[in-house]
């Protein structure tokens, strides 16, 4: 499912997806459904609305939800549904998938900032490694940095040797451990295996690097990953929404999840087959790599943050999220920074675009940052559907929906959401 543009490409897809190899399930929306926005319309906008309309309905998507700024402020924040028995407000809840990675990075730019890690530590002399019996440490993991981890230069390949996030009975079973998994589990079955390039070589998407980075975390911080998060990163910016999202249970506030596909738990050793969404993988093991919920307002508010230095990040982290890997930079310019895919471009003048996708059974987000001033975050509660259409089309119709504005409005919801 590529992004249309910007040619994400594989790793914009990538938000810690368990394989699914269980049963197809019809479920789409009714075809009686009646299409339901709540939040302020907004003429100027309208497009937008439109864009969404048209993305869900096509798709038999049945909770959608977007937020969009323009030159700092919240202008537009709006939640959809195509099925009379699904609320969502503005302020809904939604898994937010692999943009947890931007938080997960911003923590450990904060730890550095705060002169307790830095970026060249070796992920080696802060976390323990140890394999299971009879297998030995991949010597060349001494060379994984901190910094190697975010930018997924490691050297784990899931297109080599399988994603290690979403191969719990794989790993139950090797270890002799019972599921639902603990990291520490993920941990020592990956202790024992080489890695599969040199760490600095080559960009390969890996969950399995952030889920390290999260223990990082915590290691250095003494507080639970979420915990610090929430300390350090979300309350200087009034985000109080945000929460880390259960694998079965449900926040108040979250919408329910769709899938056309169900697998076996990987929550107990019980072999249940189970809707993808509740239970094919655990959000547990996901949390540092994908485990956040939040609300499109949140995550505008998030992406805000990075456009100037302030109280949560100063100007030498913010220009080490957008700084260029060792190696990685495609032909046509684009690369991963910390958390954040980047493209340069000379449009009015230097700049760049950024962004990320999010990818679970269950859930498709965009978040995105333009040169000009623009942000959205658009999310929504399933990513596949009897049709095919790929989820990644959201991009382009949000980048139709901007181009239509002919003249942006002058409102700011930042205060309705965040109030002082």
């Amino acid at each position: 499912m590529p992004l249309s543009r910007r040619d994400l490409g594989k790793l914009a897809v990538a938000g810690g997806a368990a394989a699914i190899v269980g049963t197809t399930v019809a479920r789409s929306a009714d075809a009686s459904a009646t299409w339901k926005a709540t939040g302020t319309a907004v003429p100027a906008l309208a497009g937008f609305d439109n864009q969404m309309k048209t993305f869900m309905q096509a798709r038999g998507v049945t909770a959608g939800q977007l937020a969009v700024t323009y030159k700092g402020r919240l202008v537009l924040a709006r939640g959809y549904s195509t099925e009379s028995t699904v609320a969502v407000q503005p302020t809904s809840l939604f898994r937010v998938a692999s943009l947890t990675k931007s938080f997960t990075s911003a923590a450990i730019l904060k730890l550095v900032q705060d002169g307790k890690l830095s970026l060249t530590t070796p992920v080696t002399s802060i976390l323990t490694f140890t394999p299971p019996a009879g297998q030995t440490v991949d010597p060349r993991l001494k060379t994984v940095t901190i910094k190697r981890l975010l930018q997924h230069l490691g050297g784990w390949d899931r297109d080599v040797s399988g994603d290690p996030t979403g191969m719990d009975a794989t790993i139950s079973k090797a270890l002799g451990v019972p599921m639902e998994l603990q990291h520490a589990d993920v941990i020592k079955f990956m202790a024992g295996r080489p890695l599969d390039n040199a760490p600095g070589t080559k960009v390969a998407y890996s969950n399995y690097g952030y889920l390290l980075a999260g223990r990082v975390i915590e290691k250095v911080s003494g507080l639970p990953y979420a915990t610090y998060v929430q300390q350090k990163l979300l309350t200087p910016l009034k985000i109080t929404r945000m929460a880390q999202g259960y694998s079965i249970a449900k926040h108040a506030g979250e919408v329910p999840y769709d899938s056309q596909y169900t697998a076996k738990t990987v929550l107990d050793t019980t072999g249940k087959v189970v809707a993808a969404p509740y239970g094919s993988f655990s959000m547990r093991i996901h949390d540092a790599n994908g485990g956040w919920i939040a609300s499109a307002p949140d995550l505008v508010r998030w992406a805000k943050m990075f456009d100037a230095p302030g109280t949560v990040l100063n100007s030498t982290s913010l220009a080490s999220v957008w700084a260029k890997p060792e190696t990685g930079v495609s032909p046509d310019g684009w690369y991963y920074g910390l958390g954040w895919q980047v493209r340069p471009t000379t449009q009015g003048g230097t700049g760049r675009n950024t962004w990320h996708t999010g990818s679970l059974p269950g859930t498709f987000t965009l978040l995105v940052r333009t040169y000009n001033g623009m942000s959205w975050a658009a999310l929504f509660n399933r990513r596949d559907d009897a049709s095919g259409k790929s989820y990644g089309d959201i991009d382009a119709a949000m980048w139709t929906a901007a181009a239509s504005v002919k003249t942006w409005p002058t409102n700011d919801l930042f205060p309705t959401y965040f109030p002082a």
